[in-house]
């Protein structure tokens, strides 16, 4: 099974692109969503977290504001993650299967996890009217280079131009 990781910065669609991907039989999955979910089903994750960063767990988004917090909670879930796609991995029966992450270009510990990049852009503009955390957020996350992508996708169009793309890369 080839395994193609869909990646770029804040709103430039990497969901639109997956949920098109989805409708058309493809698996993916979703990192946010699927760590959302591990907080809930691992027992003591939460309790683990707010120890790690020091704060409580429904302020977790203070992890943007500070690196060091950011980092204590990435290493202690990413592994989990890394687990969690793997398994998902193997439960898998389709020859393309898809994995959205902002960061996994960024993190040696996702590497190995899938053989292509799949990189999804937008202008600045458009990003910023997607999602107002766009800003405050962007210094997080590095926006990948197109060198490091095997294809790029470029969502500053309209639907139908993105899922052209799409469609012409399947």
């Amino acid at each position: 099974m080839e395994t193609i990781l869909i990646t770029g910065g804040i709103a430039s669609g990497k969901s639109v692109v997956c949920r098109y991907l989805e409708s058309k039989g493809y698996p993916v999955y979703d990192c946010d969503s699927r760590t959302k979910a591990l907080y809930e089903n691992v027992p003591g994750l939460k309790e683990k977290v707010e120890k790690s960063i020091g704060v409580p767990f429904s302020r977790i988004a203070v992890i943007f504001e500070y690196p060091c917090k950011r980092e204590a909670l990435e290493a202690l879930v990413y592994p989990l993650v890394v687990e969690d796609i793997r398994k998902w991995l193997s439960e898998q029966d389709s020859e393309i299967a898809f994995i959205e992450s902002a960061i996994a270009l960024d993190k040696p510990l996702f590497d190995g996890l899938y053989d292509k990049v799949w990189l999804v852009t937008a202008p600045v503009e458009q990003r910023l009217r997607r999602n107002r955390h766009t800003a405050e957020r962007a210094v997080t996350q590095r926006l990948p280079d197109p060198s490091e992508a095997d294809e790029t996708i470029n969502n500053d169009s309209t639907l139908e131009s993105l899922y052209r793309q799409i469609d012409n890369l399947i």
